[in-house]
């Protein structure tokens, strides 16, 4: 495994990022196709045993339970000084009032819910999971600084959102003298490449790690269209993703096969590497549900694509909606 600092910190992290959003209970989570506690655990034991140390999961996820695993089995098998535990802060997590947000209300309730569903005393990265457009950005990062300075949280940082609020969130954290975003959590892929617009340069020129979701777009670059899986049938959100420019999206598709093809390696491995070279990216997180996915992901690490392996895979690539931000 090979590891990076986060953006503009200290703190070392593997160049993959375990992603719990497939760990938790199908009862109480719109995703179909999580693993129950029983097969999630194996899952993160091999993570740890590849050497991965950074995990990110969110307060939503199967309300509450995708913590709750993931918190029960780091405890058992890791040592909580050498793993990097990422959690986040938004989603509707109750029908009443104040039951989402990131008003200072909803941050000191839910940071203190995902602290005991982690059976942790701190995480080390406190992400908001979309921008809030019913609460001042005053208010969330005011709160989000003294979840830092009580110690509930080592670093913070973003996901989903465009360029301007990051800049305006950040902006106002410099005015105020409150603690700065270390990280930003955006979609990111072959099929997906809005991002290189504005947020990619912004975070390069403020110094902040990008740790993409959704590196192999919910499986579609590592397969041909025409395979289904479980999660691809019942996954609602990435038909809602990818649907739309499966057209176009497959001649990027055919060409990661292409690439795989001629080194004699898997599709995962391509479409990783080709993330793991943009200097900004610190770690894609992979969304693992089987033993193999993890091993194929690591695979990744080793493959240095060439500038010409580059601009074949990007060619194809034609301007898609944007995606992910509310």
């Amino acid at each position: 495994m090979e590891y990076i600092k986060l953006g503009n910190t200290g703190l070392d992290v593997s160049r993959l990022c375990l992603g719990c959003m497939g760990f938790g209970d199908a009862s109480k989570w719109l995703h179909q196709w999580v693993l129950n506690e029983e097969n999630s655990r194996p899952v993160i034991k091999r993570a740890l045993d590849l050497g991965i140390n950074f995990f990110d999961t969110a307060n939503v996820y199967s309300l509450g339970a995708s913590e709750e695993i993931l918190g029960r089995t780091l405890k058992e098998y890791a040592n909580r000084d050498e793993v990097v535990i990422a959690t986040k802060v938004h989603g509707q997590m109750n029908q009443g009032p104040n039951g989402s947000g990131l008003s200072r209300k909803a941050i000191m309730s839910q940071i203190d819910k995902s602290l005991q569903r982690l059976e942790t005393d701190y995480v080390d990265l406190y992400i908001i999971h979309r921008w809030d457009y019913n609460t001042p950005i005053e208010e969330t990062l005011e709160a989000l600084h003294d979840v830092v300075k009580a110690g509930k949280a080592r670093y913070i940082g973003a996901s989903a959102m465009f360029a301007w609020q990051f800049q305006k969130a950040m902006h106002t954290a410099e005015k105020n003298g409150w603690t700065k975003f270390v990280s930003m959590q955006n979609h990111l892929n072959l099929i997906y490449r809005e991002e290189e617009r504005e947020m990619l340069p912004l975070c390069k020129e403020e110094k902040i790690a990008i740790t993409p979701y959704s590196p192999l777009a919910s499986g579609r670059l590592t397969r041909d269209l025409s395979i289904t899986t479980h999660r691809s049938e019942t996954d609602q959100i990435q038909k809602s993703k990818y649907d739309a420019t499966a057209s176009a999206d497959r001649l990027v598709i055919e060409r990661v096969a292409s690439l795989a093809k001629k080194y004699g390696i898997a599709r995962t491995h391509i479409a990783l590497a080709w993330l793991l070279q943009k200097e900004q990216v610190a770690a894609p997180i992979i969304g693992a549900t089987k033993l193999s996915h993890l091993e194929d992901a690591a695979g990744a690490l080793s493959l240095k694509l060439s500038p010409e392996d580059i601009t074949f895979l990007e060619e194809p690539y034609v301007p898609h909606q944007v995606v992910g931000h509310s």
